[in-house]
């Protein structure tokens, strides 16, 4: 009798940390979305996301080592600018882009194109040979592609400048996963808990974020009557408001998936993930209005069949084979988010 109790309770509480880790990674993205339709800053927003990340970070850091006793990982200057920079400025540049492509593209085409990072991932997980060469990596390859290229087709909603900067973002975020991968397996520098490694991204991600800020939104920012011009208290709390509810929920994303992959597996993460896509194009063609045709449909489940079999393929080598087939759990959301690495350490799971 135990253990069919046992196996409910424990089928309840994974049920409960995927619909947990859904509201915040769709929640996310369609607060973006919503946000950039009045609030036409996409990087400001950023950076006060990850004000937001190192500020709730830090807390919760200095909660750990309260409940713990045991101090937490301080990089020291040398290990910090040589190593955590590079993985810190691409994935703050995969997450700027991302945001900023919501002014100009829906949330599917949005969806769809970002879905190609795992493209971007496997590309640069075999230029640094974090990766085994397989020759259906071609297929997955092919399958993602021509999904893309299918649910982009003749679409009436696509925007080309918005579709550039999102896979340029993809693009980075091949870069961004594969250094994290590397900055992940060296374990002496003990980042491998998501708290630390949000602590110590979320400065450098801020600096190296900052010009491009000043550059395209600086100017017009200050002379906006949304923030430092504003004549009355009450509009500019309600932005204040607004965009810290923004770094709640990336916070929450990032702190969802950790306890997704630590109380289950990264492949629990990687097939919610698959199924968050479709809820995710169901719900902007219901809520949002995107329009999607029948092939752009048929392009949608080539993609997930492409995804799928990265995923299975992952899963087999890395158990029947013991080889590491993908080096990263493909997880296909904004943000991102942030650390989407971890599926070597069951333990970690993005920041």
């Amino acid at each position: 009798m135990a253990c069919p109790v046992q196996f409910i309770c424990r089928s309840i509480r994974t049920v409960g940390l995927v619909l947990l880790y859904y509201v915040f990674s769709i929640g996310i993205t369609f607060y973006n979305k919503w946000l950039m339709k009045g609030f036409h800053y996409p990087l400001f927003m950023t950076l006060v996301h990850l004000t937001a990340n190192f500020c709730l970070s830090a807390l919760t850091r200095r909660a750990m080592q309260c409940w713990t006793g045991k101090p937490r990982v301080i990089l020291s200057w040398k290990d910090y600018l040589h190593k955590v920079a590079p993985t810190a400025i691409a994935t703050a540049l995969d997450i700027g882009l991302s945001n900023w492509s919501f002014l100009f593209i829906t949330i599917s085409l949005y969806t769809m194109t970002k879905s190609t990072a795992v493209l971007f991932i496997l590309f640069f997980s075999l230029v640094f040979k974090l990766e085994e060469p397989n020759p259906f990596l071609i297929l997955v390859v092919l399958l993602i592609s021509c999904g893309l290229f299918m649910f982009t087709f003749e679409s009436t909603q696509f925007n080309l400048e918005g579709f550039i900067m999102v896979l340029l973002a993809s693009f980075i975020g091949g870069i961004r996963w594969t250094l994290t991968q590397v900055l992940m397996q060296k374990a002496e520098l003990g980042l491998q808990n998501p708290i630390d490694a949000i602590y110590h991204l979320q400065p450098l991600m801020f600096l190296g974020l900052f010009p491009l800020f000043l550059y395209n939104e600086g100017l017009s920012l200050s002379t906006s009557d949304k923030l430092f011009r504003v004549t009355e208290l009450s509009p500019l709390l309600y932005s204040l408001l607004t965009l810290s509810i923004g770094g709640s929920l990336a916070f929450g994303l990032g702190f969802s998936e950790f306890l997704l992959v630590s109380r289950t597996s990264s492949l629990t993460l990687s097939i919610s993930g698959i199924f968050k896509e479709v809820c995710t194009l169901l719900l902007a063609a219901s809520l949002m209005g995107d329009k999607m045709s029948a092939l752009n449909w048929l392009g949608f489940a080539v993609c997930v069949c492409g995804i799928s079999l990265h995923v299975g393929l992952k899963t087999y080598y890395s158990k029947s084979k013991c080889l590491f087939y993908s080096g990263l759990c493909m997880h296909c959301t904004i943000s991102n988010i942030q650390n989407l690495y971890v599926s070597i350490n069951e333990y970690f799971r993005l920041s």
